[in-house]
Order: C-alpha cells, then sequence, then structure tokens
C-alpha cells in the first residue's frame, strides 16, 4: 500500500508544478521537480510517516505565485492539478478494473483496488478547504480579499487544526461526503 500511495502523492505534487510550469511559473521544472523520480519528491519526515503509519506526504512542489499569469484564477487551476491528477488516476484505475476481465480478481485486481481507494481519499482530503490544503486556495478564489486575508492568517496553524479535526474524527463526515462526490462523479463518466 505504502508505493501505491508515494506514487500517487509524487503524481499530485507534479501535477501541480506542470500547472504552475504552464500558466508562467517554471520554478518546478528549474528544480528538477517535474519528475516521477521518487527520489526528487521525497520528505524525510513524510516518507518514514508513510511507511511506518500508512499516512505520509512528499515535499510539496515550489511554486512562486508571482510569476503565474492571471494570478487570482492561476492559484485555483494550480491548487485543483494535483486533484484532478488524483481523481484521474482514480478514475483509470477503475476504468481498467472494469476493462480488464482477470482485474477483479488476484493481485493486479487488488493493487488496483487501493489504487482507487487512495486516490479518491488523497482528492477528497485536498478537497478541504483548510489551509495548507489545496481545497483552501481553490476557496480562496471564490471568496471576497477580507475572507481570504481571514483564511491566509490561519494557514501557520492550518496542520495543527488538520490534525485536531482528524484526531476528532471531525473530518470524517466531509470526508466522507466528498469522496461520495468523487465517486459519483466517477461512475457517471464510466457508466452513463
Amino acid at each position: 500500500m505504502a508505493v501505491p500511495l508515494l506514487y500517487s502523492v509524487i503524481f499530485h505534487e507534479l501535477a501541480h508544478g506542470w500547472a504552475a510550469d504552464k500558466m508562467g511559473d517554471p520554478t518546478a521544472r528549474f528544480m528538477g521537480r517535474l519528475s516521477l523520480n521518487p527520489l526528487k519528491h521525497l520528505d524525510p519526515i513524510g516518507t518514514l510517516m508513510l511507511f511506518f503509519f500508512g499516512f505520509g506526504w512528499a515535499k510539496p512542489v515550489p511554486v512562486n505565485f508571482n510569476n503565474l499569469r492571471r494570478t487570482g484564477k492561476a492559484i485555483m487551476w494550480v491548487s485543483s492539478a494535483g486533484i484532478i491528477a488524483n481523481m484521474i488516476l482514480a478514475f483509470l484505475s477503475i476504468f481498467m478494473m472494469q476493462i480488464l476481465p482477470s482485474a477483479g480478481y488476484g493481485l493486479t485486481g487488488e493493487i488496483l483496488r487501493v489504487m482507487a481507494r487512495i486516490n479518491i481519499m488523497l482528492a477528497a482530503f485536498n478537497l478541504i478547504p483548510i489551509p495548507p490544503l489545496d481545497g483552501s486556495k481553490i476557496f480562496m478564489g471564490f471568496l471576497p480579499p477580507k475572507y481570504q486575508y481571514f483564511l491566509s492568517r490561519i494557514e501557520p496553524y492550518g496542520l495543527f487544526i488538520i490534525i485536531g479535526l482528524l484526531y476528532l474524527n471531525l473530518l470524517d463526515p466531509v470526508i466522507n461526503f466528498l469522496s461520495w462526490l468523487i465517486i459519483s462523479v466517477i461512475n457517471l463518466l464510466l457508466f452513463k
């Protein structure tokens, strides 16, 4: 499970860098971060957490928002890119289970099921609008400046807020609802 999660997180970060590059910020490209090589993305603590606790993170791809064209909307697109990447990986995993008759059984089927589950959860988790998660940057794009300012002020404490809410199981209903939405979209695309 750790390897599919690792590559799902790397693909998520790579998508941020790719989107930023396409919108005018070459920082990730110049730093060699537009790569699927895990060594370019590994965060020592996040990787250890991944292997010991099944939950971890990669080094965030550097994005200089000042370089982006159409800054307000560009930030939303760059932030959405990782979530969209996870949704694409989930879609492809489920699609492969549908078209490969033997994929429902054995190791191949289990790997595809794990990939789908991991990527649905990553997309749902990252949609939560608490900084520093991607959902907060997407959400900010729809807010008036005074609320954007408030949300940006809680970013230094966001990780602690998220950990506390996870510990108290208060994010479970939100993650479950967002997962259901993502699965519904995938099912709509696959089974229309």
